[in-house]
């Protein structure tokens, strides 16, 4: 595989062993295709990992190669608990050295405490019962383990002044939360930068982005809008995200006065001064 590309996530890796095995099963991915009752295109989207075969599927590759069950058993280890489009980056940010992460509206997922990440849940979701919202809540903290960990990734923050402001889930939860950032930009567990209304427009005013650095891959970008995300991983795109996260950057308030108004706002919420 080109060392260029984006690191290998479990479902390259699977799909690298479901093109090995085919090839040593001397079948072409139309023959495969024929057995597991799919198109060849399909195939190939598997052998890529940009696509998880569904059970029954991958039951068929197991009979169509004589796998034993071996695509079976490991795709129950590969179900994402996460939606299509962020599976991959979730599995990313595990091999991450570098995060650097904006924010237009509201506090990045990994940083989220329980209680706001409840009250965006709750605000996309109004159907959803106590026990499925507390389900999501779980998978969305865990992302958080990445930060437990010792010093890598480095994590930067930048949030647009406007994810300080927007009270979600109350005042107490919103103060919570800021203080809780503050903490562990105080902490040294990362780097924290607000962009202030007072710069008007700025470089990243159209997109949240997140950009993640590798120690032995090339970087890739991530941008997310509703129901839908593009993880980049083409340099010339990764560059432009790059270049618009350094001047998003520079219109940025110093970490310490960040910092405080991280707090000031924290404070504001608490007292109901908006």
């Amino acid at each position: 595989m080109d060392e260029r590309r984006t690191p290998r996530t479990l479902r390259e890796k699977y799909g690298e062993e479901l093109r090995l095995r085919r090839n040593g099963a001397r079948l072409t991915q139309e023959e495969l295709g024929d057995q597991v009752v799919c198109s060849s295109t399909l195939i190939s989207h598997f052998e890529a990992g940009r696509r998880l075969p569904k059970p029954d599927d991958a039951q068929r590759i197991d009979r169509a190669l004589g796998t034993d069950g071996f695509f079976s058993r490991w795709l129950e280890d590969l179900e994402s608990k996460y939606t299509d489009h962020f599976a991959a980056v979730a599995e990313l940010e595990q091999l991450a050295v570098l995060i650097q992460q904006f924010a237009l509206s509201l506090v990045p997922g990994v940083l989220q405490t329980e209680d706001y990440a409840r009250a965006l849940f709750r605000a996309y979701r109004p159907n959803h019962t106590s026990e499925e919202l507390d389900e999501l809540v779980v998978i969305r903290t865990k992302r958080r383990r990445i930060l437990d960990g010792p010093a890598q990734p480095v994590v930067w923050t930048l949030l647009d002044e406007a994810v300080l402001r927007r009270c979600v889930g109350g005042p107490q939860v919103m103060a919570q939360q800021l203080h809780k950032i503050a903490d562990m930009a105080e902490a040294g567990r990362l780097r924290l930068h607000v962009v202030p209304y007072g710069v008007g427009a700025h470089a990243l005013m159209q997109s949240l982005l997140t950009l993640m650095t590798f120690e032995d891959s090339a970087p890739v970008a991530y941008v997310e809008g509703f129901q839908t995300g593009n993880l980049m991983d083409d340099p010339a795109l990764v560059s432009a995200c790059q270049t618009a996260y350094s001047l998003a950057l520079s219109d940025a308030l110093a970490q310490q006065e960040s910092l405080a108004l991280v707090r000031a706002a924290a404070e504001e919420h608490t007292h109901g001064h908006h």
